[in-house]
């Protein structure tokens, strides 16, 4: 069990994998004792051939989609869940630029189990934030063998 923590703010990154249902339940634990807002955000990362404005409607349209699937989640969980969409470069940086500038006293994100050259990987974005982010992190881990959906 996770120690309570007394924040305003949690944010909570999504990717549409198979652990962000999870990921969004737990923000809702956490939120709960503490009378927190949840704000889930979805990063489109632009390739750098196309400008970082570009119009990416089938990208915009599935994090749209997974958008909506969190905020389900978070009305089964009795939580009204702010969504936002993102485009920028890199996933990580947008991530922690955007737990700056909404102030976020938490970032609540999840990994799923996945193996690189036979070793757990927990990957670039999920990396750069516990390195960079302002805040407290609290990291999911899916099970090695989970495949749920949200």
């Amino acid at each position: 069990m996770l120690r309570r923590m007394d924040v305003g703010k949690i944010l909570v990154p999504i990717s549409g994998n198979h652990v962000d249902a999870e990921v969004i339940r737990m923000a809702c634990d956490l939120a709960e004792d503490s009378s927190a807002s949840i704000y889930a955000v979805y990063v489109i990362e632009v390739e750098r051939s196309l400008p970082l404005d570009a119009s990416l409607d089938d990208q915009s349209a599935r994090a749209e989609e997974i958008l909506c699937r969190a905020q389900e989640v978070g009305r089964e969980q009795g939580y009204v869940i702010d969504t936002g969409l993102l485009q920028a470069r890199e996933a990580g940086p947008a991530i922690v630029g955007e737990a700056l500038e909404g102030r976020a006293e938490l970032i609540v994100m999840g990994v799923g189990y996945r193996r690189r050259l036979g070793m757990f990987d927990i990957g670039n974005t999920t990396s750069y934030v516990l390195k960079e982010a302002p805040c407290h992190v609290v990291v999911y881990r899916a099970a090695a063998s989970s495949q749920e959906t949200v």
